[in-house]
C-alpha cells in the first residue's frame, strides 16, 4: 500500500480515531492518500482543509467537473496513476455520461484536448500544463491570456489552486509508493457548503 508504515483505522489512537472519523467513508474505509499522514496526523488536518478548499467549495464559481478534469490531467502529466484512477472516477460521477469521459480520457492520451473543450476552458488546461511541467517559463502573459478569453481574476486563482494542489499530492503519492490497493475509488467529500465536513461518499 505504500513504502513507509501506515496505520489503519482500527488501530488508530484517539487522536487520530478522531480525524479518521471525518474523512472516512463506508465501511470505515479511509483512503491510502489519507493514511499515508498517518504518522504525522496534524498533515492529515492540513491536507484536507486544503483539498475541501481548492475544490470542493461552493465558494468556486468554476464548474466542478472541470476543477476535477484539471485535477485529473494534472496527475497524468505527472504519471500519478492512483491520482489519475481515483479522480476519474469522481469526474465521471459529475460528467453523469461515461462517454464524455472516456472521450475526455482518450483526449488527454492523444493529446487531443484543444478538440475536446470549448477555447476557454482549453486556455486554462494549457496553464495548468505549463505550470506543472515548465513552471520556469510562467509569465503575466500567461495570466493575460486567460484574462482575454473570459476568466476572471478569481478563476484563475482557482484554476492555479487546483494544480497546485495536485501536483503537491501527486508528489506526495509517487514519492511514498502509495497504492490503490484496498481503496473504493472515486470517493470524494460532499457537502460543499461545509468546509468542516470531510467524510468521503
Amino acid at each position: 500500500m505504500a513504502w513507509i508504515e501506515t496505520i489503519n483505522y482500527k488501530d488508530a489512537n484517539p487522536q487520530l480515531k478522531k480525524i479518521y472519523d471525518r474523512v472516512k467513508g463506508p465501511n470505515n474505509a479511509i483512503d491510502n492518500v489519507l493514511s499515508i499522514h498517518s504518522l504525522r496526523p496534524h498533515s492529515l488536518v492540513g491536507h484536507m482543509t486544503l483539498y475541501k478548499s481548492v475544490l470542493h467549495n461552493s465558494n468556486n464559481t468554476l464548474p466542478k467537473w472541470y476543477l476535477e478534469a484539471i485535477g485529473v490531467y494534472v496527475s497524468f502529466l505527472n504519471t500519478c496513476d492512483y491520482c489519475v484512477q481515483h479522480h476519474f472516477e469522481g469526474l465521471r460521477r459529475l460528467l453523469n455520461d461515461d462517454v464524455k469521459a472516456k472521450e475526455f480520457f482518450e483526449a488527454i492520451q492523444h493529446k487531443t484536448l484543444d478538440g475536446y473543450f470549448e477555447k476557454r476552458y482549453f486556455e486554462g488546461i494549457k496553464y495548468a500544463q505549463k505550470l506543472t511541467l515548465t513552471l520556469e517559463k510562467i509569465e503575466q502573459g500567461d495570466i493575460e491570456r486567460l484574462k482575454n478569453v473570459g476568466f476572471t481574476d478569481g478563476e484563475i486563482l482557482e484554476i492555479n489552486q487546483v494544480t497546485s494542489y495536485f501536483n503537491y499530492v501527486n508528489r506526495m503519492v509517487l514519492g511514498l509508493g502509495v497504492t490503490t490497493k484496498g481503496d473504493i475509488l472515486g470517493l470524494s467529500p460532499g457537502e460543499s457548503n461545509d468546509p468542516s465536513n470531510w467524510e468521503h461518499k
